[in-house]
Formats: structure tokens, C-alpha cells, sequence
């Protein structure tokens, strides 16, 4: 009996009520729905809300931008995000199974997962960065805040000064004498850049000098593959605990952060920076150009993890209600996040004696340079160092996880043989290895120039595409999509789908027309690496027109546009998971639907009511698996 009730509590439930059990015990379910809305928060808030978009809102107009960018969050970020929230608890299944609404189109799916298998490997790389400087953090004294190290050029110019022996952050002559010499020099480098470029990354001439493997960078490329292993040993049962720390935590350590940041001297004019508007730019095509890009890639979407993660959900989840609150709690932790970025960076400034546009960037410049360098001008810098680079890491766990979990069920869904599901530990094991071994080409010499060239070309405009096709099957297709929203309100309609695949469209033609071609710092990529970079790019949208032909030349029929249409009809097993959602408005026609399950004994008689109710209301002719129409009863 004791037993029974500690197996109760683990799995959220009351000492003495019965144990919850999974509404799909053959694929399971999340154990209550927080861990679903904290997985995908998790999912969706990562390394970009620290580093790029303070970076994009400065360099946009400060408080002006944050006008299209929520603009863009209401009619684009919020129906896409539940476009595929929606889609993925319909079925229960991954970015794969999903396209059983449309088979030709399952080459979507595919390029889902090629764009997660590119982020996944060079997400985890910047996640081991973020340990190994976490690990050297748990020192007396930040190994980047003097020059007079090994690593160091007489370039290097540290605001502390060179000398350790009586140098403290108290000691104001030495802080003066830095700034002199400041002044004085032509060109400076920091130190904290120094100790990333020639210390750190070690870093080669070029991109096409691969040099040595970096071993502690390796190692710790290996340390963070198996922490994301052992947190999806047994899938979202033990991610969906793991997340209630790797989810929350971030939050305190900003909170700790800005607390710290604005009593800082300076702490004031980099704030002013970063939110004073500049009105004018509102009507910049660029600015809204880059709101729609930020809010787009910032929410995860057309990655596949949205719909992986939602295919967990049970059949009568609220996801429409989750849509809005993982967005905006996304996009608000950006803004938070960036009064905690800049805060920091005006205290730096004001140390330096220069503006906050010389001493603010974007990417790794920002998380692994300019805010190292920042840290070390506070008091007990390498406790504030701890806590930020652990917040990277929690922040970058969060969405490698869900990237991990995407390929994972795709393969086990695609299979989905009882072994498979069974032993789905195995699989995941195998991706993990796949992955670290796929990494080690970028902990060499030349690896942050792989890594950036993936960050830039493998997941850029083919999310656009793929999201503008997702639109198109749905929308055009398939017809209407009440058939997956399976909790009212019902929505997105054609309508707001229609304006979905509208902005989309936007999107795409203004990555197209702003494209610049890649650089780092002072170092131009070289054409040939351009072209691997486009490649990247286009092996995640080729796979849809690839599939597409080899769907309709096996799909029957004698000529080819029977096979054509053959191809595009649903599969017979299409629809709900479980047999006893497959009624009313939710019926399908064939062999599965000649016997209806009841519902199960624990849904509640008022949940009941509610389904019948709703049944009852809808007079539209509905759908059916195979092409063909039904007109559900009100008693069905």
C-alpha cells in the first residue's frame, strides 16, 4: 500500500486518490501539463534570447522595435506556434507521423528533421563552450582578466591592468592606468577575447584549416551529450522532471543578475541604449523585416520539436491556451533579458570611457567576450561568472533536449514496432552518439567557423519554406483545418492561415533580398565554404520535392494524375491516436471506425457533456480519412 501511494506522489497525484495513467499507454504521456508548458518553454527560450535579441532591438531603433516585434508575435508567432501545436496532439505522433494527413508532403517532415540534426550538433557544441567555462570559473581569480598570460599579445590591453601581483578591483590607480593605456593604444584586444580566440578556440587562420582537435573542449563536448542523454533515458517521463529545474532556474539567475546589473555605475545609460526608440525606423522595411525573423526562429518553429513535443499531450489538452503562454512567455524573457544584458554592458562602458555600441554584439562575441570581460570588473567576479555561464548552459539544455527528443520519436514513430517503443532507450543512445561523433569537427581549430556557418545557413530560410508549405498542405490540400483542433476555441481558421502563409512569404523574400554573405570579426569566408553553407541550407527543402515524386510514382493508379491524387488522400489510419476519439466530429470512414471504444472511466461526466455539446453544434460535412464526407450524428 505504502508502495502504491509513493509511486502516487511521483506521478503528481494525491496520498490515497488513485494513480493517473497514461490516456496512450502504448506511446505514454506527459505526467500533468506543466512539464509539457515548462519543456516547451525550455524548448523555445535559449542562447538567442540572451545574445541576439538585445543585439537586434539596440541595432533596430531600442523601444521602437519593440512595436513590429510584437506586431509579429500576434500574427505570426502565435498561429504558427499553434498550427503545430495543435497538429502534433491531433495525431500523437512525431514531425514524421504527422504528414499521414497528406502523404506526399511527408518530405516536410524530413526536412524538420535535417534542420534539428544541423542545430542539434552545433548546439551542443556551444553548450560545451558554456561548461568549459564554467568549470574555469571555479577559480580565485577569472583567467581572463590580465594580460600577462602565455595565450596573451602585446595588443591585449585589460582595464584592470597587467600586473596580479597587488592589482584588486579596488585599487584605483591601476584601473586608471588601464584606461591610459586604453586611450593611448590604436588597436586594443581584451583580454577575455584574447583568452576565447588564442586560448580557448585556439583558432586557425581559416576555415579550411581544421588543425588539432581542442581535447578540453572535446571533453566537455562529451560531458554535455551524456548530461542530455541521461535526462531522456526515459524520454519525456524523466525530461519532464529534469525541466522543472533546467526551465525555472535561468529566471533566478537573470533576476540575481539584474538585480546586480542595476546598481552597477553605468548600469542606467546602457538601459537608456537599449530602450530609447528612435521612431523613424519604424517605417524601415528592415526593422519589421528582422521582428518577423527573430520571432520566427526565437519560438522554435518548423524545427519539428513543437510537434514532437505537443504529441505527448492527451487528445483534449488545451493547446490553444499553451500557444499563448509559451509565446509570450518567450518573447517576454527576451526583453527581461536584454535589461539584464545591457545593464551589465553600460557598467562596462562607463569603466571603459567608450559608448555601449563599442562594447555591445550579438552571438558568441556577446556570451563568450564582451560579458566575460564585464564580469570582471565586478566584485567576486567568479561567483557572478558561475551563475551566468550555468544559465547559458541551463538555457541551451533546455532546447537541445527537445531537439534530441524530435529525431528520437520520429525514428521510434516511423518504426513503430513494440520494440522499438520499447527499447526507445537504445535509440536514443544511438542519436547521442551520432551527435557527439558529428561534433567533433567543430572542437578543432577551425570549428567556430563551421559552427557559425551552420548557425547562419542550415536553419535560415528553409524554416520559412518549410513553414509556407506546412501552410499550404493544411490550408489547401487538406481543406479546413477544424479537423486537428481539439479543444475550442477553433482556430487557426483558413483565414488566419491564409495571413500566416502571407507573412511567411514576407519573411522568405526579405531574407532572400537583406542576404550578406557570412563573415567573423575581420575574416571573410571564402566562396567554397559559401556554397557548403547553401547546401546545408537546401539539403532540409530539397527533401520535399524529392519525396513528393517518389510519393506519387509507387501511390496507384494509371496515369499520373490519379497518382497524383492518390498520393495527396490521407491514409486510412489517419486521425486520432486512440480508437475512441475517433467519433463524431473526429469519425473517420474504413475498417477502423465500424467499432467506436467508449471513452475511458476516468474522464470526467462533465467533460462528457461538454464533447457531446460540441458534437452537437457542428453541421459541417467533415472529412474523412480516405476523401470521402461524413455528417456526424448527435448521439455519436
Amino acid at each position: 500500500m505504502e508502495e502504491k501511494q509513493f509511486s502516487g506522489i511521483l506521478n503528481g497525484a494525491v496520498p490515497g486518490e488513485p494513480v493517473k495513467k497514461d490516456e496512450n499507454s502504448r506511446r505514454g504521456n506527459w505526467g500533468n501539463q506543466i512539464e509539457f508548458v515548462l519543456t516547451s518553454v525550455g524548448y523555445a527560450v535559449g542562447l538567442g534570447n540572451v545574445w541576439r535579441f538585445p543585439y537586434l532591438c539596440y541595432r533596430n531603433g531600442g523601444g521602437a522595435f519593440m512595436f513590429p516585434y510584437f506586431i509579429m508575435l500576434v500574427f505570426c508567432g502565435i498561429p504558427l506556434f499553434f498550427l503545430e501545436l495543435s497538429f502534433g496532439q491531433f495525431t500523437s505522433l512525431g514531425c514524421l507521423g504527422v504528414w499521414k494527413v497528406s502523404p506526399m508532403f511527408k518530405g516536410v517532415g524530413y526536412g524538420m528533421m535535417v534542420v534539428s540534426t544541423y542545430i542539434g550538433i552545433y548546439y551542443n557544441v556551444v553548450i560545451c563552450i558554456a561548461f568549459y567555462y564554467f568549470f574555469m570559473s571555479m577559480t580565485n581569480l577569472l583567467p581572463w582578466t590580465y594580460c600577462n598570460n602565455p595565450w596573451n599579445t602585446p595588443d591585449c590591453t585589460g582595464v584592470l591592468g597587467t600586473s596580479r601581483a597587488n592589482t584588486t578591483f579596488a585599487n584605483v590607480s591601476a584601473v586608471m592606468s588601464g584606461l591610459t593605456e586604453i586611450v593611448n593604444r590604436t588597436k586594443r584586444t581584451s583580454p577575455s577575447e584574447e583568452y576565447w580566440r588564442n586560448y580557448v578556440l585556439n583558432i586557425s587562420d581559416g576555415i579550411g584549416n581544421f588543425g588539432e582537435v581542442r581535447l578540453p573542449i572535446l571533453g566537455c563536448l562529451a560531458v554535455s551529450w551524456v548530461v542530455v542523454f541521461l535526462c531522456l533515458i526515459r524520454g519525456v517521463k524523466s525530461s519532464g522532471k529534469v525541466v522543472y529545474f533546467t526551465a525555472t532556474f535561468p529566471y533566478v539567475v537573470l533576476t540575481i543578475l539584474f538585480i546586480r546589473g542595476i546598481t552597477l555605475e553605468g548600469a542606467v545609460s546602457g538601459i537608456k541604449y537599449y530602450l530609447t526608440p528612435q521612431w523613424e525606423k519604424i517605417l524601415d522595411a528592415k526593422v519589421w523585416g528582422d521582428a518577423a525573423s527573430q520571432i520566427f526562429y526565437s519560438l522554435g518553429c518548423a524545427w519539428g520539436g513543437l510537434i514532437t513535443m505537443a504529441s505527448y499531450n492527451k487528445f483534449h489538452n488545451n493547446c490553444f491556451r499553451d500557444s499563448i503562454i509559451i509565446s509570450v512567455t518567450n518573447c517576454g524573457t527576451s526583453v527581461y533579458a536584454g535589461f539584464v544584458i545591457f545593464s551589465i554592458l553600460g557598467f562596462m562602458a562607463h569603466h571603459l570611457g567608450v559608448d555601449v555600441s563599442e562594447v555591445a554584439d550579438h552571438g558568441p562575441g556577446l556570451a563568450f567576450v564582451a560579458y566575460p570581460e564585464a564580469l570582471t570588473l565586478l566584485p567576486i567576479s567568479p561567483l557572478w561568472s558561475l551563475l551566468f555561464f550555468f544559465m547559458l548552459i541551463l538555457l541551451g539544455l533546455g532546447t537541445q533536449f527537445c531537439l534530441l527528443e524530435t529525431l528520437v520519436t520520429a525514428v521510434v514513430d516511423e518504426i513503430g514496432t513494440d520494440w522499438i517503443i520499447k527499447n526507445k532507450t537504445y535509440v536514443t543512445l544511438g542519436v547521442a552518439i551520432i551527435g557527439f561523433l558529428l561534433g567533433v569537427p567543430l572542437t578543432t581549430q577551425a570549428g567556430i567557423y563551421w559552427l557559425l556557418l551552420m548557425d547562419n545557413y542550415a536553419a535560415s530560410f528553409s524554416l520559412v519554406v518549410i513553414s509556407c508549405i506546412m501552410c499550404i498542405c493544411i490550408m489547401y490540400v487538406y481543406g479546413d483545418v477544424h479537423f486537428h483542433v481539439v479543444f475550442p476555441p477553433r482556430l487557426p481558421s483558413s483565414n488566419l492561415l491564409q495571413d500566416l502563409l502571407e507573412i511567411c512569404v514576407f519573411i522568405l523574400i526579405f531574407t532572400v533580398i537583406q542576404y550578406k554573405p557570412i563573415t567573423y570579426n575581420d575574416y571573410v569566408y571564402p566562396s567554397w565554404s559559401l556554397v557548403i553553407g547553401f547546401a546545408m541550407a537546401l539539403s532540409s527543402v530539397i527533401c520535399i520535392p524529392i519525396y513528393a515524386l517518389f510519393k506519387i510514382a509507387v501511390s496507384e493508379g494509371s496515369t499520373f494524375l490519379e497518382r497524383l491524387k492518390n498520393s495527396v488522400k490521407p491514409d486510412p489510419d489517419w486521425g486520432p491516436a486512440l480508437q475512441e476519439h475517433r467519433k463524431g466530429r473526429y469519425a473517420t470512414t474504413g475498417p477502423e471506425s465500424v467499432e467506436v471504444c467508449p471513452l475511458k472511466e476516468d474522464l470526467k461526466d462533465e467533460g462528457k457533456e461538454k464533447l457531446k455539446e460540441t458534437e452537437d453544434e457542428i453541421g459541417l460535412t467533415i472529412p474523412g480519412s480516405n476523401g470521402s464526407t461524413l455528417n456526424p450524428s448527435p448521439s455519436a
